[in-house]
């Protein structure tokens, strides 16, 4: 079984906290740091009212072949929800220095011996900003976005089924526009406020500035990235896209697999109702292929290490 324990970085309201899950009976491994996706979801991949516990079975299920992991709460999410001064202060760089700071203590701790990385969802761009500046010995972006947040906003905008008045269409558009140049936006319809409130504004353009196809390819580490064909949020084009960052990253295509790493069909509340089943397990090729690039690039790491 697993061996978990709560740890923490930091001190007061500026702490961070996350689970630390490490293989039984192991005084050697090595390990792996998991990032969750955007908005507030947390450590175990769930959202308000949504518990599905994605990450958490992965870590568990990373700790039964012998890696440990960590994975947390953002600033501002979960336990760590205090970490924020105020909105209006927060960017997405944040993040990264976050992420940064907690693969450099899986780094320092005694027994790790290599460290990787993976990112799901919008933490896919999270890693692949850290992969610049650390030294990793691979990444994983499961079900990460390809495009420019702003541009998976009005792709989202343009689906047929979308959920949104068509005179709010046009004004979000706008909106989005003016972000990507760097101007906040001071009027906008009382329906927006929740999404682009002038205190949101400052976090919005600094995650829009980021397209994850070009600091893929400013990386340098073994990558692989994996996409689930029935995932209504990141569709298969944003994997392939990020794919074509380099010319020597292996790619998965998993069939039937969502956003929240579970088999799901294509009917979209059937699909979405899996976001609310922590039973549901895993899409079954999943693990099998992230242990196989973890072990290939983990010997790999230990060769180069010995020359």
């Amino acid at each position: 079984m697993p061996i978990e324990k709560s740890v923490s970085v930091g001190d007061g309201d500026d702490a961070l906290f996350g689970t630390l899950t490490l293989p039984d009976e192991k005084s050697r491994f090595d390990a792996v740091l998991i990032w969750s996706g955007s908005g507030p979801t947390d450590r175990n991949g769930n959202l308000p009212g949504h518990i599905n516990n994605c990450l958490k079975m992965v870590a568990h299920q990373l700790a039964d072949e012998g890696y440990a992991s960590i994975r947390t709460d953002k600033r501002g999410i979960g336990e760590s929800e205090n970490a924020i001064a105020g909105e209006a202060d927060l960017r997405f760089e944040a993040f990264v220095d976050d992420a940064l700071v907690w693969a450099q203590i899986l780094r320092e701790m005694p027994g790790v011996r290599h460290v990787f990385l993976l990112g799901h969802s919008e933490g896919a761009l999270t890693t692949t900003l850290v992969a610049q500046d650390f030294d990793a010995a691979g990444m994983i972006l499961v079900e990460g976005t390809g495009f420019r947040a702003s541009d998976v906003l009005r792709r989202q905008l343009s689906a047929p089924d979308i959920d949104v008045p068509k005179h709010l269409v046009s004004e979000i558009v706008g909106i989005l526009d003016s972000l990507d140049n760097g101007n906040p936006v001071d009027a906008f319809s009382a329906e927006l406020e929740g999404q682009y409130r002038k205190s949101i504004q400052p976090y919005l353009m600094s995650w829009f500035k980021y397209d994850p196809q070009e600091e893929l390819a400013k990386t340098k580490l073994p990558v692989m990235v994996i996409q689930g064909t029935t995932d209504f949020q990141v569709p298969i084009d944003d994997g392939e896209r990020l794919v074509a960052a380099r010319g020597d990253i292996k790619y998965l295509q998993i069939n039937g697999m969502n956003q929240v790493l579970k088999d799901a069909p294509k009917h979209k509340a059937s699909n979405y109702a899996t976001y609310g089943k922590p039973l549901l397990k895993l899409a079954v090729p999943l693990m099998p292929a992230i242990i196989e690039f973890l072990d290939d690039q983990a010997r790999s790491a230990s060769v180069a290490n010995d020359r």
